[in-house]
């Protein structure tokens, strides 16, 4: 053979060891999760960090053909040697700086393939701008600002919906809630605390209310932690809106909940987004959660008409001895997703991923959620099936009220007040 041939042969085994050995050598295919693991919502990342461990569990065990969920059944991914996944976590600390040098640190010195998380919507702007940069697959179920997936990345992908939609459903319910009892909703207040997130929750409820014909009027942000909302609740009360639309981290929804009380503002309806569904909330403020809305993709009741949903719940329970929550519920899908992808791509090449990614199409009867499935746009990224729905707090449970066709309980509305409350 001549020698050219040889040299040709000995490059193209090098670049295969170089792409394949980390994985096929060592069995593990490691990724990052960035999240806010201290800091005011620390008890949030520790959520989502739950959801993220328990899907991982399954992807790398076996866990027979009764949990139909991707991978679930082969302990690993099977096109990669059985390869199996190990998350390498970084604290965000809540901050955009943080979540950013904490993905780049994760790329290039711990050498994981692709990153989850970020949950709030401003750090994982910054965070996906690095992997973006790095060019390194970034799979996102926590984080809901539309803007996220308007940018045009190549490495960015959506698999739970966006404020945009969520800020269209309050409107939706509230034409469904004026159609089931016959009376009219006029008036609607907007509060939301000032990063990414709040911000565009704001902006889109603005551009819902005028397309639905509601008036806006109270128009209110305020910083995420903030220690005094006094000024904030005042305002609200002489502006005498039939509905509150509040989108709000975990610490502000409690003191938020706590002043409406000490205050008595109780509009017709309040509907919510984010803190209000935290598993730390309920307990913090207890019977004056009672009958408040919030924005959600996941209930503890779509299990009775989705058994996966109930299997899933049994199994966060028996290891974490809680129920399992939205927000580990959102969180739960991205390992899956990346895993997926991984074995469809039979490779970690960010290039294959992402190749991989664009041909995701999980069928509905392998999620969580109420949804067709996942599959991404090809332009956006976003998930082309995330939608989401309406739960209220009901006996210190959340539970699925709207859609009104695949409720659990009525709605209770108008909003019964503070009286009587302990």
């Amino acid at each position: 053979m001549k020698a050219k041939s040889w040299i040709t042969i000995c490059l193209s085994m090098s670049l295969l060891l170089m792409f394949s050995a980390p994985v096929l050598a060592q069995g593990v295919i490691k990724i990052g999760g960035v999240y806010p693991l201290s800091g005011n919502i620390a008890s949030t990342g520790l959520d989502c960090k739950r959801g993220v461990d328990l899907a991982v569990d399954i992807i790398n065990g076996k866990y027979g053909k009764d949990l139909d969920l991707p991978m679930a059944k082969t302990g690993g991914l099977p096109n990669l040697g059985g390869a199996k996944l190990e998350v390498v976590y970084a604290d965000t600390k809540g901050e955009p700086k943080n979540g950013m040098s904490e993905t780049e640190r994760l790329i290039t010195q711990e050498k994981v393939v692709a990153i989850i998380g970020a949950y709030q919507s401003s750090v994982t702007k910054t965070a996906s701008q690095a992997t973006e940069r790095l060019k390194v697959p970034y799979v996102c179920s926590d984080s809901s600002s539309p803007t996220l997936t308007e940018r045009n990345f190549k490495y960015f992908f959506r698999v739970s919906p966006h404020d945009a939609i969520f800020a269209r459903d309050w409107f939706q319910f509230l034409k469904d809630v004026e159609k089931k009892t016959g009376k009219k909703i006029a008036t609607v207040a907007i509060l939301y605390e000032n990063t990414e997130f709040g911000s565009n929750v704001g902006k889109y409820a603005r551009k819902y209310a005028e397309e639905f014909g509601y008036k806006v009027v109270a128009d209110i942000s305020y910083a995420a932690n903030a220690t005094d909302v006094t000024s904030e609740v005042g305002n609200l009360i002489k502006s005498k809106p039939d509905v509150l639309m509040h989108a709000s981290y975990i610490t502000d929804a409690i003191l938020f909940t706590k002043t409406f009380k000490e205050m008595g503002f109780a509009p017709k309806g309040i509907l919510t987004m984010a803190g209000y569904i935290e598993p730390g909330y309920l307990p913090a403020v207890k019977a004056d959660g009672s009958n408040i809305i919030v924005r959600s993709t996941f209930a503890l009741d779509l299990g009775k008409k989705k058994p996966l949903v109930t299997k899933v719940s049994q199994l966060f329970k028996k290891k974490y001895g809680i129920d399992m929550s939205e927000n580990a519920a959102r969180s739960f899908m991205a390992p899956f997703v990346l895993a997926d992808a991984f074995n469809r791509a039979k490779s970690t090449n960010s290039e294959a991923v992402v190749k991989a990614l664009l041909e995701t199409n999980i069928p509905g009867s392998q999620v969580i959620y109420p949804w067709k499935g996942i599959k991404f746009d090809p332009q956006s990224h976003q998930n082309i099936y995330a939608q989401g729905g309406l739960v209220q707090v009901q006996n210190q449970q959340y539970v699925t009220v709207w859609p009104f066709a695949s409720a659990a309980k009525d709605v209770v509305w108008p909003f019964p007040g503070w009286k009587g409350r302990k």
